[in-house]
């Protein structure tokens, strides 16, 4: 009994006497027999790793490239046997990021990453982290450019759905599977905000397996969904398209005989709308079918460049009487030369006049005397007729204009903001 204490005592003793260097080296190092290069529990069931991820921020989400970026602390963990330890006192111990590369991790991949970068200011941004039974921690910072498709047909009414797939690169199902934490899988960072963005609290967690000609991979994925805020494009695109409609009305209220004023006002405004228009699809990708904003703005330009044709036709109905002068002018020109032909006819050598009666000469001036004001009452009568018709145009459009605008925006406003936007948010 004696000797057996003795002996307990004795490896005690060694064990608190071993250094932190001592034990690492009989932990993991050469004399360990541990291998990097072979997963735990080779041969056997595969090696479950429960990742989560902690969002630190999230922004530049960038309609023209449809991809979005991420800054994250991505954490692993899995359980290999071989890292079991006993003989040290300390629950767990956190190791230097540099011991890394003499324990095996898993080989996880973003599958739908287009750029990522490492965070080493000051130092590594890595943690390491092994329990008494063998479970390894693993937190890294990293920061993400990850592809998210687009459906822009609602723009900017839309909401978007970014995913982030976490994959395995080389081990098949056989060899490695990855499962999300059971307890909060997906945390963010309190307070944060994105600029056009807002982002639900739900996010949904699935499995995303791959099947490829060399296996099935495991592969487990997260459902972001981002609601885009309006505000900054009421701002800049609709709340100036609008006003710039409004202003194409106002020469509805201008003299029709105000040419350049009314001509000026038209050009301007169809021009702007047209400026305003490119800019709105400037920051948008090329994308093949038809967006609520470029709907909003192809309707605001038809009705400016409505505007600029209907004074058009009112300056053509209220020239109508000139040319009904003009023409009435040409008629009576065409009578009198037939008169003076057919008179050449009947003219002999001698003068006439003597031969006419006084009473036949009075009776043709007093005949002349009396057409002339009766033509010039039915000159004065064609104008007004035709300046009026001009006139009710203009009041016509007073009314019209204002009207069919309002309808269009009820409808538009209807289709996109409620109808739209709710189905694409149960989605």
């Amino acid at each position: 009994m004696l000797a057996k204490e003795h002996d307990r005592s004795s490896s005690r003793g060694s064990s608190l006497t071993m250094s932190p260097s001592d034990f690492l080296d009989k932990l993991m190092g050469k004399t360990s027999g541990y291998d990097a290069r072979i997963r735990p529990n080779f041969k056997g069931p595969p090696v479950n790793v429960t990742c989560n991820i902690f969002i630190n921020s999230f922004g530049s989400v960038t309609e023209t490239t449809m991809d979005y970026r991420v800054n994250i602390f991505l954490r692993q963990k899995w359980n290999d046997p071989r890292l079991a330890y006993s003989e040290y006192p300390d629950p767990s111990l956190d190791l230097d990021p540099s011991m890394l590369d003499s324990i095996w991790k898993p080989d996880l991949f973003f599958a739908n990453e287009k750029g990522a970068n490492f965070h080493d200011v000051t130092t590594d941004n890595k943690l390491l982290r092994i329990s008494k039974d063998g479970t390894v921690l693993y937190s890294i910072r990293l920061t993400l450019i990850l592809s998210c498709p687009m459906d822009l047909k609602n723009f900017p009414m839309d909401v978007q759905t970014c995913t982030m797939q976490l994959e395995s690169f080389g081990y098949t199902m056989n060899d490695l599977i990855f499962e999300w934490l059971d307890e909060g899988p997906v945390q963010v960072a309190e307070g944060l905000t994105l600029p056009q963005f807002i982002m639900r609290e739900e996010k949904e967690l699935g499995y995303c397996t791959k099947h490829y000609n060399t296996g099935k991979f495991t592969c487990i994925e997260v459902k972001f969904k981002l609601e885009r805020q309006m505000g900054y494009y009421l701002i800049q695109m609709y709340i100036p398209s609008l006003l710039i409609v409004i202003l194409s009305w106002v020469s509805f209220w201008i003299n029709m005989d105000a040419a350049p004023a009314r001509v000026a006002l038209g050009i301007t405004t169809v021009l702007t709308m047209t400026t305003q228009s490119s800019g709105s699809r400037a920051s948008l990708p090329k994308v093949s079918y038809v967006k609520a904003i470029d709907i909003w703005m192809a309707v605001c330009l038809l009705f400016v460049f409505a505007a600029l044709l209907e004074y058009a036709g009112v300056n053509f109905v209220s020239r109508q009487q000139k040319e009904f002068l003009r023409l009435k002018r040409r008629q009576k020109r065409n009578l009198k030369e037939e008169e003076l032909r057919e008179g050449r006819f009947h003219f002999s050598g001698y003068s006439m006049a003597p031969c006419m009666k006084d009473g036949a000469a009075v009776k043709s001036a007093t005949t002349d005397a009396v057409q002339q004001p009766s033509i010039l009452k039915d000159a004065e009568h064609n104008r007004r007729k035709f300046v009026d018709r001009a006139k009710r145009i203009d009041t016509i459009s007073r009314a019209a204009f204002p009207l069919a605008f309002l309808i269009f925006n009820i409808f538009y406003w209807i289709t996109y903001k409620i109808i739209r936007h709710g189905t694409a948010a149960k989605v």
